[in-house]
Formats: C-alpha cells, sequence, structure tokens
C-alpha cells in the first residue's frame, strides 16, 4: 500500500512530522514499511517561472526564444521547443546549474546560435506524469519565483507499507491514519476539498436519500438488485453539467504521491476517495445507462462485455454485472466496461458506490486474469457502512473540479441492513492468554482509539461493538485479545517468562514420522531440499486453473524430477557429491468426480562418492549397495513397509518413466501395496555433463496414518552368551536372496536373535549356475545358556526348510 505522509498528516493532525517514527510505529503494530521515497527529490532547485515575451527562433522554425522571470526581477532567455508557451503564462522553470529528477544538471548552452540561461520543464522531466510533449502549465495563482516543490505541494514522503490479507481497512489512508495517529478515530478529520465553495456545501448537505429494499427508486434513477448474496447494497447519484478535463494540480499531485496515475477530473475523484477512505467507486456516463436504470445481476452464459482496457471479456453464469435493461455494463468490483465510460464529452455522470462478497469477487477476478485496485479491496472487504459517506465525498470531489450540481438523492438499494457484530471480551481470558494482567479501564484505553464501541465490566465481561470496517476480521474473543496485545505494544510485554500449561494434543503420526525420516537420513549425511510442487505438462497430471506459469502448468506426481534437477545445479558448480531428500506432496488424479488426490511422499537421490576424500583411502563411487542400505533404513522406520527386489514396474507407470530400465528395488507392504521404488534414475530429461555418471534415487508413499509404536520397547542387557552358526547356502543364480533371508528370520527357531551375510562366492567347487551364499545366524537364551545339541536342532530345523521352499542346500557348516 502505497501512502503519502502529506496525505496521513492531513487526516490526523496530531501525527508527527518525521515519517521515520511513523515507519517505526507501524512496524511495531504489525506492519512494516517496506521502503520510503522522498517525492521533491532532485526538485529543490526548481521554481516557478514566468514567461514574460516569446519570440521565433531566427535560425529554426520549430524553436522559441522566451524571456523567463525566475522572480528575482530579471529576465533571462531560454530556447524552448514546446509547441505552445503563452506569454504571462506560469511554468516550472529550472536554472543554471539545478538538476532535474532524473540526475540531469541544468547548463548554459547555445541552441541554433542563441544562448539558452535555464529550462522549461514538463511534467515527464518532472517526474510527474507521462506528458512529454507540452510544458507543464502552472496556475496562475502562484508567483514567480516560489520554489516548485512548495508552489506544487511536492515536499512529501512516499511510504511502502506492507498489509496483511485480514486488515482490508488499512487499504486506505484514514485506515492507516488510525493505526498511526495518538489518539487514534477521535484524532482524524477530513481535510476540506479545494474549490468546494459554501454554496456546494449546502447542496450536498441536503442530498436525501431513498432506500429500499431489493429495489429503489426516485425520478432521476432506479436500482435494482437481483443477486443480493453477492451484492448486500448497492448506491447510486446522479451529477449533471459536468465538465470533465484533466484535474486540478491539488488533485493530481496527492493521487501521483500516492502511486497513482491522473486521468481527468471525474475519475480521478473516485481514486481519490478509494485511496482516501478505501472505497471503490466507478463513475457512468448517464447518457449511456438506458432508462436510467441500474441492475446488479448475474452475467448470462456467455455474455460478452468490452472492459475499459478494450478487451472483449466473454462471462460465465457465477460473474456478476453492473448491467442496464440493454445489457452489461461492468464485471461487479473488478472493472467497468467501454461503452459507458466518462470521456470529454460527458456531461451527465452516474455515480456507483456498492458492497460486494469478496469470494464471488475473488472468483472472477482469477478466472478473467484481471487485477485492479477495486478487486484487490472488494476480495477483502470494504466498509459496509461507509457507502454514503464515500459517494458524498466522490461527489464533493467531482463538484469542485468539474462543476455541475446534483440531480436527485441518493438511491439506496440494501436488502438487509447492516449490524454492529457485539462481541463478548473476558477481562481473566485477556490475562490468560497474554500473560500480564490488564484492567477493564485498561483495555477500553487500548481498544477505543480503534474505533471500537467498548462498554463497562459486568462481572468481569465486557462487551465490544466492531465496526463496519472492522467486520472482516474481529468476529471472536481472541481477535479481540490480539487487538489488545498489538496496541499495548509487544514489545512492552515483560521479558520473563510467566507460568504455563503444556499441551497435551500429541503430535499427527505423520508428522512424528516425517520427523524421524529427516533425523535418520541427516544422520546419514543427507540435506533436505524443497522444490516446487509445479511441473512441466509431462511431469504432472493434474492442471491448474491458474498457472503462475504455462510452462509449470501441473501439479507433480513425482519429486524425483524436481530433486534432479537441483543434482544438475550443483553438478554445473562443481559439487559432484550430493545426498538430498524431500518429503513433500505428489498429486494424481483422484475417483471421478473426486478432487486428485494427495500423498505425503518421501524422495531421496544420491550422486557420486561413498565416502568424502581423505589421503588414506581410494576414492569409492556409490554402488546399489548404498542405495539399498539407504532405502532398508528407511522401510525400517515405516510400518510394515519391507524392501523387495520386483520382478517388474508395469503395475507404476510413473517409475517407468522415472528410472533407467527397471528399479532395483520395491518398497511395499501388505495393506496398500507398492509404496515406493529405488533405482538409477533417467537422466534425459536434463543436462548433465558427460561425465556426472550414475545417479541413484528412492521414492516412498509414506501412509496417511502410520500405526506408530508409543514408544521403543525396553529390552534389558543379555546376561547370557550366544551361539553363533555359520551357514554356506548354494543359491540358483536366478532367484533372490532376500526371501531366504526372510523365511530365515520368519523360522530361525525360539531362540533365534539375527543374522548377517558375510560372504558371496562363485567359482571353484560351486556348482555352475549357482553361488555360495554366507550367513553367520546368532541364538540365545534370556534364561539359561544354550547348549549345542539346542542350536544344531535349530538350525537342522531351518535346513530343511530351505531345502524344500526353495531347493537350497547346505554347502558347508561352520560353528
Amino acid at each position: 500500500m502505497n501512502v503519502s505522509y502529506r496525505w496521513l498528516r492531513e487526516l490526523a493532525p496530531t501525527l508527527e512530522t518525521d515519517p521515520n517514527l511513523t515507519a517505526d510505529r507501524l512496524a511495531s503494530l504489525g506492519f512494516p514499511v517496506e521502503g520510503t521515497e522522498r517525492l521533491a527529490e532532485g526538485m529543490d532547485g526548481l521554481v516557478v517561472g514566468r514567461v514574460t515575451q516569446v519570440r521565433a527562433h531566427p535560425n529554426a522554425d520549430r524553436l522559441r526564444l522566451c524571456d523567463v522571470d525566475p522572480g528575482d526581477g530579471e529576465t533571462v532567455q531560454v530556447v524552448c521547443g514546446a509547441p505552445v508557451i503563452q506569454e504571462g503564462g506560469l511554468y516550472p522553470f529550472a536554472p543554471v546549474g539545478s538538476t532535474l529528477p532524473g540526475g540531469m544538471e541544468i547548463r548554459k548552452a547555445r541552441l541554433r546560435g542563441e544562448s539558452s540561461s535555464g529550462m522549461l520543464c514538463s511534467e515527464k522531466e518532472l517526474g510527474l506524469g507521462s506528458d512529454a510533449g507540452g510544458i507543464m502549465q502552472l496556475p496562475a495563482s502562484l508567483t514567480p519565483g516560489q520554489p516548485l516543490v512548495d508552489a506544487l505541494g511536492l515536499e512529501d514522503v512516499r511510504m511502502d507499507v506492507e498489509v496483511t490479507s485480514n486488515r482490508p481497512d488499512l487499504l486506505s489512508h484514514r485506515g492507516i491514519a488510525r493505526e498511526v495517529a495518538p489518539g487514534g478515530s477521535h484524532d482524524l478529520v477530513l481535510p476540506p476539498i479545494p474549490g468546494a465553495s459554501e454554496e456546494l456545501e449546502r447542496m450536498l448537505d441536503g442530498v436525501k436519500v431513498v432506500t429500499g429494499a431489493g429495489e429503489a427508486t426516485a425520478e432521476t434513477l432506479t436500482v435494482r438488485i437481483e443477486d443480493a448474496e453477492r451484492c448486500p447494497a448497492y448506491l447510486g447519484l446522479v451529477l449533471r453539467g459536468v465538465t470533465v478535463e484533466p484535474s486540478p494540480p491539488w488533485l493530481a499531485q496527492r493521487l501521483r504521491a500516492a502511486g497513482a496515475r491522473p486521468i481527468n477530473n471525474v475519475v480521478d475523484a473516485t481514486n481519490y476517495v478509494l485511496l482516501e477512505l478505501g472505497h471503490p467507486l466507478h463513475a457512468f456516463d448517464l447518457d449511456q445507462v438506458a432508462e436510467r436504470t441500474v441492475i446488479v445481476r448475474r452475467a448470462g452464459e456467455g455474455e460478452i462485455l468490452r472492459t475499459l482496457d478494450g478487451a472483449d471479456r466473454t462471462l460465465v453464469s457465477d460473474d456478476l454485472v453492473i448491467a442496464d435493461p440493454r445489457g452489461a455494463m461492468a464485471v461487479a468490483g473488478v472493472m467497468g466496461g467501454l461503452d459507458s465510460e466518462v470521456g470529454p464529452e460527458t456531461r451527465d455522470v452516474l455515480l456507483e458506490c456498492a458492497l460486494f462478497t469478496p469470494g464471488p469477487i475473488r472468483t472472477t477476478r482469477k478466472r478473467l486474469g484481471l487485477s485492479t485496485d477495486a478487486s484487490y479491496r472488494f476480495e477483502r472487504g470494504v466498509d459496509p457502512e461507509g457507502l454514503r459517506e464515500a459517494i458524498l465525498r466522490a461527489a464533493r470531489i467531482i463538484l469542485a473540479t468539474a462543476g455541475g450540481r446534483v440531480d436527485g438523492p441518493v438511491v439506496e438499494a440494501r436488502p438487509e441492513p447492516f449490524r454492529r457484530r457485539k462481541v463478548e471480551l473476558r477481562v481473566a481470558r485477556v490475562e490468560t492468554v497474554l500473560g500480564i494482567e490488564f484492567s477493564p479501564e485498561r483495555i477500553r484505553e487500548l481498544l477505543s482509539p480503534l474505533g471500537l464501541g467498548v462498554e463497562g465490566s459486568v462481572d468481569g465481561v465486557m462487551e465490544v461493538e466492531v465496526p463496519g470496517f472492522r467486520s472482516w476480521d474481529l468476529t471472536r474473543e481472541v481477535d479481540l485479545i490480539e487487538e489488545v496485545a498489538r496496541t499495548h505494544g509487544y514489545d512492552a510485554f515483560p521479558e520473563t517468562l510467566a507460568p504455563f500449561r503444556p499441551g497435551t494434543v500429541p503430535d499427527d503420526p505423520l508428522f512424528v514420522l516425517e520427523d524421524r525420516l529427516r533425523d535418520d537420513l541427516v544422520a546419514q549425511g543427507f540435506f533436505e531440499a524443497h522444490t516446487l510442487a509445479f511441473s512441466p505438462p509431462e511431469e504432472g497430471e493434474v492442471e491448474l486453473l491458474n498457472p503462475v506459469s504455462v510452462v509449470e502448468g501441473t501439479l507433480r506426481r513425482s519429486i524425483l524430477p524436481g530433486l534432479l534437477r537441483r543434482v544438475a545445479y550443483n553438478l554445473a558448480r562443481g559439487n559432484r557429491d550430493l545426498r538430498l531428500f524431500e518429503i513433500g506432496t505428489t498429486f494424481r488424479h483422484g475417483d471421478a468426480g473426486a478432487l486428485p488426490r494427495e500423498d505425503t511422499t518421501l524422495a531421496v537421490v544420491l550422486h557420486g562418492r561413498r565416502n568424502p576424500p581423505h589421503w588414506s583411502t581410494s576414492d569409492e563411487p556409490l554402488d546399489p549397495w548404498d542405495l539399498k542400505g539407504v532405502v532398508e533404513s528407511l522401510a525400517a522406520r515405516i510400518p510394515g513397509a519391507e524392501v523387495l527386489v520386483p520382478e517388474t514396474c508395469e503395475e507404476d507407470p510413473v517409475a517407468g518413466a522415472i528410472f533407467e530400465g527397471d528399479p532395483l528395488l520395491q518398497v511395499r507392504d501388505s495393506k496398500d501395496g507398492t509404496r515406493g521404488w529405488a533405482g538409477i534414475l533417467d537422466l534425459s530429461s536434463v543436462d548433465l555433463p558427460p561425465w556426472s555418471g550414475v545417479v541413484w534415487g528412492a521414492e516412498i508413499r509414506l501412509p496417511r496414518n502410520p500405526d506408530l509404536p508409543e514408544a521403543a520397547p525396553y529390552r534389558a542387557l543379555p546376561t547370557r552368551p550366544g551361539v553363533e552358526r555359520d551357514l554356506a547356502l548354494l543359491v540358483p543364480d536366478d532367484r533372490p536372496v532376500g526371501p531366504l533371508l526372510a523365511l530365515i528370520r520368519e523360522g530361525g527357531g525360539p531362540d533365534f536373535r539375527g543374522l548377517d551375510v558375510f560372504d558371496v562366492y562363485e567359482g571353484g567347487e560351486v556348482p555352475e549356475g549357482h553361488r555360495s551364499v554366507a550367513v553367520r545366524l546368532r541364538f540365545r537364551a534370556d534364561d539359561r545358556t544354550l547348549t549345542d545339541r539346542e542350536v544344531d536342532d535349530q538350525v537342522h530345523a531351518l535346513t530343511i526348510r530351505l531345502k524344500e521352499e526353495f531347493g537350497v542346500e547346505i554347502r558347508d557348516g561352520r560353528s
């Protein structure tokens, strides 16, 4: 929100003169100032100059020689190329030695043989507008030699205030002034409008209001609301006999100071009120309003409206429009129509001030891709009580700058009157939440300047009446408590830690699982990455209705492509040893007519060497066993998950598109089937150096509600010795070892405690087509020392099962 500090001080005369103090105050209230800009920067040496004589240049047809009085009683000659310079006119004058806002230094020069001592300036050269073709003419009431900064009221500071989305009341100068003025709303005044005569004030004071529910009618205008849910109120006022022309300097400069572009006096009046009071208005050419009737209705499906930007907008039945009996005139709350635009030939104006429901305005704006100052405010909510004040304020400015008169009353259609909300505030609850005691009197001192009506405490309960401009964000008791803390000052709370009661609500099991997986991966040397969920169409299947860019118009179905691009980014910068992981959301189509399916997914990528380089060891690249170790450690954390060697991944086309060839590993559980895959990633979609080699990756879909143990089970340290047995298993080359090891773990006997694979041997005495896999089995009993006979019996039973179920022979046995 661009804020003119001079405007703020006119609204709040008690405000301090130093804008830096106000910026600090706003920051302490929760609205930091992103930056400040002195608008008169570079204009200190410029003055008002009077042109006393204009004559032709003897050596150039398009140049003029002007004698300029800069206010010191002596004239200087200036060569000027502007087509129209009037003798006796006042213009911005930059004398020799001064500097323009763009940094251009004015020097004495000769142009086509004639000396030029200074420069007459245009709006563009002064940074006050876009008109570069003509010299900026100043009002005749000014005095030659008067500093231009003072003459035009340019001594101002523009502040860029960050306003949160829940505070639409701060999207106006009065809203900001209410926050920072020492007395809050009690210190606010509306500055007088230059040129508003006493006769004009009496005319506006006498304007009546004609009201109706769904429809309101007067001799000059009829207003009918056909969708009261989306338009709770609509006001119209007819002004006749106006003269549309450029705005006077005070109005144009006021808009420029707030970052707006002047257009003409009628449109600028509506923008002035928008910036001052926060309420958008619109002006229609009354001659273009059929039957002097305004209808607020839904658009017809496929109805076309040409908006002010010249684009033809195709509307849908969910859009709200302002129409007359012939057709739509404006997209409600977003932009007006070109056919009813106020232009130089307009003499009669219909002034509109309305209240729209935020949600539908936001939907229409997003669908049309059309964001305006009006839609920005209507999407967040405007003051439902400020409509009459806003429309009369705009009428006052228009009549003061464009002439004319009011014709008829304000016509107001409002199906339901606005009623202020009353919220109960418990004094004890304020202390409980904030940790320090606040008396009812102190609470009233803090809330009243915000415009809230605070009644006395009855049995420790205060009743707070919320005005319309805060009706969008103050809905609960806790909202009022936040206002107490904010206005009291966050920096005013003591630094001591007050007693508190810890929460008893347990963390979501999925969040607990995510934290455990993060801890495990970080302990293994992985860095966590965060990539965007937006993806190119070939990497996603859920299309976005309003994508940030055409290139990334879908939501990702896999995290690995994004991590692979991070690998490419690192390799391009010389970082070759990478271990990255991400826990994020992936998206797939849901069932017919249902929302897309969202899954919390874990992805890891590995590249480079197994260990950091060191003189004592040789560089060893990562291999499938490193990947398998990482995946198995992750699967051990996921309830019910196991790691298998898959035969194919045809059941998952996404995996087939991500990995080079078939994945090496599959993560499954008995309940949900396949949870993920691991293997060598397909590098065809990224640009990697030729030396990059293999990139390993894995992706695992996490369970939505994992059944995690509440605590790790306690097991006492063993007090009896263990017994080990080594077996050499003759395993056919086409049979994976995983199922064999699973059988051993499941059927090892009552005293079995674990196993390790410590050798794989081929050749020699091993039969062709087989390999010898050596495993070490561990046995132990908790209540006694096992005998060799007991261990031998359990090993014998195990070898029989291995032979019967897998045809695996025992090559050798050692103890």
